[in-house]
């Protein structure tokens, strides 16, 4: 899993912009654990790795996942850190990885084994997100070239990864469509299944600030 120090000025700008930094970060935060909560693993199902940004903020990090296995992301753009990822994953002597970003709070241990159990049959998992992006890539091997030529940030990505795949010769399976929260508009349409995760005080101040 990818996360970062939840840190305020750090994370969710898109969010900070409407409702504040310190706010900003504390939805993350409870969208990160969530998210956590819902990937542990049962028994020796599978391990986690959390790879953490920025580099520096490692004591932040241990602070807030205490115990678990931290590595700090490597340098570059996202594709140069998800390879990187995935070589730490295997040359650590995995034989399929998952990995998954920390803004889907929706996402649950059952799609992580889904997507790790049909790699027996496809070279490639992908978890669509309703952004074109896409929230969970899973490989049974170390396969850089996917994430070259892929407009970051962008509507494009999964469209991108899909052609990269299909000119490299890989067999795909897609997972089920999961939305991100990363707008005010994302935060409005699960304000439901969200407030619940907030602190109270966080809670009347992001409703305040998106209107909810």
């Amino acid at each position: 899993m990818f996360v970062k120090e939840p840190r305020p000025g750090a994370v969710k700008s898109r969010l900070a912009a409407r409702m504040g930094p310190e706010n900003a970060a504390a939805l993350y935060r409870a969208i990160a654990e969530e998210e956590i909560r819902r990937t542990a693993p049962r028994g020796d199902e599978y391990d986690r790795l959390f790879f953490f940004a920025p580099a520096g903020a490692r004591p932040a990090i241990e602070a807030w996942l205490s115990g678990e296995a931290l590595v700090a992301q490597a340098e570059g753009d996202l594709g140069l850190r998800m390879a990187a990822a995935f070589r730490e994953a295997f040359e650590g002597g995995a034989r399929r990885v998952a990995l998954v970003g920390s803004d889907v709070p929706w996402l649950a241990r059952e799609d992580v084994l889904e997507a790790l159990e049909s790699l027996a049959e496809h070279d490639l998992v992908l978890g669509p997100a309703t952004d074109g992006g896409y929230y969970l890539v899973a490989l049974k091997r170390g396969d850089p070239g996917l994430f070259r030529g892929v407009p970051w940030g962008t509507q494009g990505v999964l469209a991108a990864t899909l052609e990269r795949a299909g000119a490299l010769g890989r067999s795909v399976r897609a997972l089920r469509t999961l939305g991100d929260v990363d707008t005010p508009e994302d935060v409005a349409a699960d304000w439901g299944r969200l407030a619940p995760l907030l602190p109270p005080a966080v809670r009347a101040a992001v409703a305040s600030a998106l209107d909810l």
